[in-house]
């Protein structure tokens, strides 16, 4: 059975999603779930953006053992010795260089003809060849590129030294059988071709970013990149999870799979929702809500007698468990432990203790404790931000008659206790406005949005907003059985991570154009 590699690009090309904004510990804590999911190759970021972007890498780079870890970098000596910063400390570094090579590209963005285009990837190849034993290189927009021109770089790129030469589909515009054609010209006419892997990079624009990955495989591709969820720029990439689900239910069709520990799958896609506050679509394959769910009749009457008549694969192999109700408010400390390790989590001991405590308040709230729940309250606090302010009361006064009313109490991080109170045109436009007196700061509500965790009239409520102030996005998370509770922990956690921000220096972002 051929191995495929998998190249994990969420923490680069997920990230720059719309609205998404991860930190550094965020971006640390998604690696090492990555790590535990078995990926080969990690992504960590793009170094020469911004120093804090070198920063994000070099933290993943401390911190991941098990797997490759990549910084991305255009063609240019800079970029190329921003990742050598970055990856220093890495304990098996790769360089991720790219270079666009197609017509539309080569005209309007670079300016370049194709001998340009060789010369200037060469060099770039060549010099990072210098400090990095493992290079990748990527012609951008690949999918656009005349074919014979594709091979000549492919060829330059095996000559100048790089390991592994990717194919990226930018745009999203193939289709499978243009896509997989590509390898087999590559595999058939590039001399050397042995001595390197190819590997494909997909982008979902027409909605075939699965289906031209597998088609790759069919045709000697050896790695596929993709993210958890397949976030990304414009309509995202190739989910991994499906990549890896498809080759694991087929594999004597594609007599290839992944070493994806497949188990940790719902986990992943769970903690990379939460923090880049993407939401899962119910439909989304493998990991959505309605993946494993059944209405139909005849579907329901098909799975009673046998599960296999309308379930290809089972819940358990991705780390979903069948049962519903997990624990209540008579569960014991001990219960509570072996629940979280048969959940997943490894935790010390006073992780667990503060943990209880959350679940035992729950409890008292909350006449049915669901998985969901406690995977919730986990991942509320899974990564801390400075609690510059911290929600101590919340007070709402509601009438279809009258104007609502909130009023907010706030421990200040200097031991301070701030109250306002507040008017607004709906309840929690009353509470935001107080918490607005209350901490002085003059913000922008970009996005709000508000689902349910589980079941229930008392189902936990789970809130997500980004703030915006002068320039600058980020996202806060608050959960509650009390939707307006939530809704102020969502938007005090949102100031937290601002003012964290601004006390990080960064620079602008370089407005390139990233395969």
């Amino acid at each position: 059975m051929r191995k495929i590699y998998v190249f994990d690009t969420t923490l680069r090309d997920g990230e720059q999603s719309p609205g998404v904004n991860l930190n550094m510990q965020e971006k640390v804590e998604i690696a090492l779930q990555l790590e535990k999911l078995g990926v080969d190759r990690i992504e960590a970021g793009f170094p020469a953006a911004s120093p804090g972007d070198l920063e994000g890498v070099a933290s993943v780079a401390r911190a991941v053992r098990n797997a490759t870890i990549i910084g991305l970098s255009r063609s240019r000596e800079q970029d190329i010795d921003a990742a050598r910063e970055a990856l220093r400390h890495a304990q098996d570094p790769c360089l991720h260089l790219f270079l666009a090579t197609s017509p539309i590209h080569r005209k309007h963005k670079l300016r370049m003809e194709k001998q340009q285009v060789l010369e200037t990837a060469e060099a770039a190849i060549r010099y990072a060849k210098k400090y990095f034993d493992k290079i990748e290189f990527s012609p951008e927009d690949a999918g656009r590129t005349e074919l014979d021109f594709l091979c000549e770089v492919t060829e330059m790129a095996i000559r100048a030294g790089a390991t592994v030469v990717n194919i990226p589909d930018t745009v999203g515009f193939l289709n499978p059988s243009e896509f997989g054609n590509i390898f087999k010209t590559l595999k058939e006419n590039v001399p050397g071709i042995e001595k390197i892997q190819l590997s494909a990079h997909c982008h979902d624009d027409l909605g075939m970013a699965t289906a031209n990955a597998l088609a790759a495989v069919l045709n000697g591709a050896d790695q596929i990149e993709g993210t958890i969820n397949g976030i990304g720029e414009r309509a995202g990439n190739t989910s991994i999870e499906e990549v890896a689900m498809a080759l694991e239910t087929r594999q004597e069709f594609f007599q290839a799979k992944t070493s994806l520990v497949l188990s940790e799958i719902y986990r992943t896609s769970r903690l990379v929702s939460k923090l880049t506050g993407m939401d899962v679509p119910g439909n989304k394959a493998i990991v959505g809500a309605n993946a494993f769910a059944h209405e139909s009749g005849i579907h329901q009457d098909g799975m009673l007698k046998e599960k296999t008549t309308y379930e290809i694969m089972s819940p358990e192999t991705i780390g979903l468990k069948e049962s519903k109700l997990v624990l209540g408010k008579h569960s014991g400390r001990h219960a509570f432990r072996e629940k979280l390790v048969d959940m997943g989590y490894d935790l010390g001991d006073e992780q667990v203790n503060a943990a209880f405590a959350k679940f035992k308040d729950l409890a008292d709230k909350k006449k049915n404790v669901l998985d969901d729940d406690i995977r919730a309250l986990l991942e509320e606090k899974l990564v801390s931000t400075p609690e510059v302010y911290v929600l101590d009361s919340l007070q709402v006064s509601y009438s279809n008659q009258a104007v609502p009313n909130a009023s907010v109490r706030i421990y200040a991080e200097d031991g301070k206790v701030l109250e306002e109170s507040a008017d607004g045109n709906g309840s929690v436009d009353a509470i935001y406005n107080a918490i607005d007196k209350t901490t002085g700061e003059e913000v922008e509500l970009e996005d709000y949005t508000i689902k349910s965790v589980s079941y229930g009239k008392d189902a936990l409520g789970e809130v997500h907003v980004i703030l915006g102030q002068k320039g600058v996005s980020v996202q806060g998370r608050g959960i509650s059985t009390d939707i307006l509770e939530a809704s102020a922990k969502a938007y005090i956690d949102a100031l937290n991570r601002l003012i964290e921000k601004r006390k990080t220096p960064t620079a602008k972002r370089s407005n390139v154009t990233l395969i």
